[in-house]
């Protein structure tokens, strides 16, 4: 049976990622099975499974049968967000406008929910207004900026900004040990969880360092999982409390230092900056191994 199903959506979305939201019963190794036999074809012709799905599309399904593309039945987790989350959400948001907002994530809490997660930064959005949507992440223990799109129109625009790395990011890092160069640009390879190696490039610069602790400016050109933690260890300093690259330090007890200090990008024409202060943590830790804090961190970021 052939099934030929009109796009009525005004937006775009991959193919495989369009074709699951339909049909929740399919695999992705059953989409691109039936796209290579060209059981799945768009406007009639050979497509991939990236392929971006546009308004007026047709997608021709050759092999349709109600047993191969149906839907299961999906019992999702009722998450309750306590109102203590979601005073300590509020209570972070830096920035917002009926179009997006700017949140300064705290540590331990999960961007996206998982099997082992309770309650994430998208649970709570999702309870705020189901529209809202996550732009990117960082990881439960690193602690920064967060950019949530309030609608579909803003999601694709800083989708956008990120691929074509419109959007500049800074971390500042506390690192146990000192980089051999002051500053540099590491273009390092990074094996993700389905053993891709992807190359990710990260410019950054020592800003001070005392006592074997170094703090670190970062600017990450690509966003990989664990980009800066890896890229850290490969220059002699993992960053202090990473529990993954770093467990043998003697200050492996210490909450992750790593923090998303800074966005910049441009929209409506205008060049805006978004900065978050760094977390207690941070500044108890400074504090407490008599470091020195590197004040107006801004001063350094036209350096990059």
């Amino acid at each position: 049976m052939i099934k030929i199903i009109k796009i009525k959506e005004n937006y775009e979305v991959r193919l495989d990622k369009y074709l699951k939201n339909l049909y929740s019963s399919l695999t992705q190794s059953f989409i691109e099975k039936n796209i290579r036999k060209k059981n799945i074809l768009i406007n009639n012709r050979r497509t991939t499974s990236n392929y971006l799905v546009k308004f007026n599309d047709n997608l021709n399904i050759l092999n349709f049968h109600d047993q191969l593309y149906k839907n299961r039945i999906i019992y999702k987790k009722n998450i309750k967000i306590s109102k203590k989350d979601l005073l300590k959400f509020n209570k972070s948001i830096i920035f917002q406008n009926s179009d997006y907002l700017v949140l300064n994530k705290w540590d331990e809490i999960a961007t996206q929910g998982g099997s082992k997660i309770n309650v994430s930064i998208d649970h709570i959005i999702k309870t705020i207004n189901p529209n809202y949507r996550l732009v990117h992440r960082l990881d439960k223990e690193t602690t920064g900026l967060l950019l949530i799109a309030k609608n579909l129109k803003y999601a694709k625009y800083f989708s956008t900004l990120f691929k074509q790395k419109y959007i500049k990011k800074f971390y500042i890092a506390l690192c146990d040990g000192t980089p051999k160069n002051k500053t540099s640009q590491v273009n390092l390879s990074i094996t993700n969880k389905k053993l891709k190696t992807e190359n990710s490039v990260t410019n950054y610069k020592l800003l001070n360092t005392k006592n074997g602790i170094s703090q670190l400016l970062y600017n990450p050109k690509t966003g990989k999982t664990h980009q800066l933690r890896i890229v850290s260890k490969n220059l002699g300093c993992p960053i202090i409390g990473d529990k993954k690259y770093n467990a043998l330090s003697n200050l492996r007890k210490e909450k992750l230092m790593l923090h998303a200090f800074s966005l910049k990008f441009t929209i409506n024409n205008k060049l805006v900056e978004y900065v978050a202060d760094l977390p207690d943590h941070f500044i108890t830790f400074i504090k407490k191994n008599n470091l020195t804090l590197t004040k107006n961190f801004q001063n350094h970021l036209d350096s990059f």
